[in-house]
């Protein structure tokens, strides 16, 4: 098998083990446990993986003092995207949040051009307009119903939250430390919030059987570790721009589960809705204007070279 298809094969695997977050955590919902408590254990699990991954690299645990403010801002954004989207589960259908929470390249697009002044040209504005016909799709279906308003609401807060991480990771000191040395602080500091609002843990809800802690687990094992290794060496094969165009995957297996195991409803207006997010956001990405914001895990494994003809991967 030639790197290439590795690369893709790597990059589709990052991208459906993310949007397997429904999958695991729906069922939890199912049996009492609400959005706090999901996340707590989901960044509670995690973080002992990415610290294995953070010592296999090499890399040291040690913050510099004007790093610790900057992730702790990313860390309470990242879980404030988190449980917005988790908390819009509760109001539609995760299939459909998770299409509208794609969105958020769109809005990096447009953080750059509104507060950074970068040129935003007209395939951008062109593919922001598909990305907002898109949405008003899937918000009124044709019998003249709406999707919740608060759902909804909630989804783009997820997507505005994790629009600015991903600039702000990009930016000032952050851009200088490694992938996997940043998320295992935005977890840590991230996992604050949720102790906080859970009384700092006397308000945890716990699973009642045994096997709803492989839910808990599952979290933190496909949505986070694999889908960040598959997406670091899918990188490394075929570089950033293909691997997030592959990101595209995220919302359409999250929508193959909820249809085929929670059995939500999927027409052909919620086809045609999907899609054109979908295109509006390949089109942005493979345009070359946000992408390099979109993935930044060249230096996760800085040690690894992927020969590929006449040059090597970053």
């Amino acid at each position: 098998m030639n790197t290439k298809v590795k690369g893709y094969i790597l990059g589709g695997i990052a991208a459906a083990a993310y949007g397997m977050n429904p999958l695991f955590a729906l069922p939890l919902y199912r049996e009492g446990m609400d959005p706090d408590s999901v996340l707590f254990f989901r960044y509670l699990l995690a973080i002992p993986l990415l610290g294995i991954m953070l010592k296999a690299r090499g890399r040291s645990f040690r913050l510099k003092r004007n790093e610790v403010l900057p992730l702790a801002i990313m860390g309470l954004l990242m879980a404030f995207s988190s449980l917005a989207l988790f908390f819009s589960y509760n109001y539609m259908d995760a299939g459909i949040a998770s299409t509208l929470l794609f969105v958020y390249p769109v809005l990096v697009a447009l953080i750059m051009s509104l507060v950074f002044k970068e040129k935003l040209t007209m395939l951008t504005g062109l593919c922001i307009l598909l990305a907002l016909l898109g949405i008003a799709l899937l918000y009124r279906n044709g019998d003249g119903t709406t999707l919740s308003l608060t759902g909804t609401l909630l989804v783009l807060v997820s997507a505005l939250c994790y629009a600015v991480y991903i600039v702000g990771v990009n930016r000032g000191v952050l851009r200088e430390i490694a992938t996997v040395k940043v998320t295992f602080y935005v977890l840590l500091f991230g996992l604050a919030l949720f102790l906080v609002r859970l009384n700092f843990g006397r308000d945890i809800c716990l699973p009642d059987k045994w096997y709803l802690w492989g839910n808990l687990i599952a979290l933190a094992v496909f949505p986070t570790a694999i889908s960040l290794l598959c997406t670091t060496s899918a990188i490394q094969y075929i570089g950033s721009t293909p691997t997030a165009i592959l990101g595209a995957l995220e919302p359409v297996t999250a929508v193959f589960f909820g249809v085929t195991v929670f059995g939500e409803s999927l027409t052909p207006r919620i086809v045609c809705g999907i899609a054109m997010i979908i295109l509006a956001v390949t089109f942005i990405v493979a345009g070359g204007s946000v992408s390099p914001y979109l993935v930044r895990f060249r230096k996760l494994f800085p040690k690894l070279s992927v020969r590929r003809g006449r040059n090597s991967a970053c």
